[in-house]
């Protein structure tokens, strides 16, 4: 649009001024998602709705703040502060950004990771409960984000949110049990428990990453049935796209440091399924 265009505008009316090039059309008074669009359109390509903004859009707290939060990429040039947005500078990865309402915004796992740095303790468990209960936390998707954000203010807080959702993981048989306190104590991503795949039941499953753990010990599976419905499993899930790791309680206790280092690799190796 031409300068003079502009002007003549922006004196009639039809357009009202909000942040440098970003304008309303028609009324200049708008309403929150309009604040957060031309918050989040101020700071341009690569900007993210983020922090306690993300929470409220996510659903996931109220908007007790009246300053709008964004994030820009580090290196931004002339990221500034503008009247009504708390900016906020950082890396963001490629899996840290989300779409909501067609607005860019930060995933609910790194929201709350943002969030643990600007709230009380409180308050952030009461977004994760709330994350939870609308089916939206991700706990493989939260370790990730805690291993880019080495040195950040929000690892204490969220580790210990993690260590009390591991901590309540379900499972049937005492090996499982060692398997989830191993996946604690090595830091790994928890693993659903006794899970159904394509109608066959795996002992552990990290599903996005179509990951499948079989935890083996002699006294279930030494008879030549088991061992070979076993295998026919094994292969009709490898089909589907998943990859099966054994992992046998002897294993487990001599070798389990090899043992996280090769989930490890398994885990960051595998192409994971769009989140919903």
């Amino acid at each position: 649009m031409a300068v003079r265009t502009l002007e003549e505008w922006l004196d009639s009316g039809r357009l009202h001024a909000l942040h440098r090039e970003v304008f309303a059309v028609g009324y200049p008074r708008i309403g929150e998602a309009g604040r957060r669009w031309a918050a989040v359109l101020a700071y341009g390509e690569g900007a993210l709705l983020s922090h306690r903004s993300a929470a409220a859009l996510w659903g996931l707290a109220r908007q007790r703040s009246p300053l709008v939060d964004v994030t820009a990429p580090t290196g931004r040039q002339g990221v500034r502060r503008r009247e009504g947005i708390f900016i906020h500078r950082g890396r963001l990865h490629p899996e840290d950004r989300a779409v909501r309402g067609g607005l860019p915004i930060t995933t609910v796992a790194r929201t709350l990771f943002d969030l643990a740095e600007f709230t009380s303790l409180k308050r952030l468990e009461s977004a994760w409960e709330e994350a939870d209960r609308l089916s939206l936390l991700q706990l493989t998707a939260i370790e990730e984000v805690c291993e880019r954000g080495y040195g950040r203010r929000a690892l204490k807080p969220i580790r210990r949110l993690l260590a009390g959702a591991r901590a309540a993981t379900f499972t049937r048989s005492p090996l499982e049990d060692d398997f989830a306190a191993f996946c604690r104590a090595h830091h790994l991503p928890t693993p659903s428990f006794n899970t159904t795949v394509l109608g066959y039941e795996v002992d552990a499953l990290w599903s996005r990453e179509r990951l499948a753990a079989e935890l083996d010990s002699w006294e279930f599976h030494r008879h030549r049935a088991a061992f070979e419905r076993d295998r026919a499993r094994d292969t009709s899930l490898q089909v589907a796209g998943y990859r099966i790791v054994r992992i046998t309680h002897r294993r487990l206790k001599t070798d389990g440091a090899s043992v996280a280092q090769e989930l490890r690799a398994l885990l960051r190796s595998s192409t994971p399924l769009p989140a919903v």
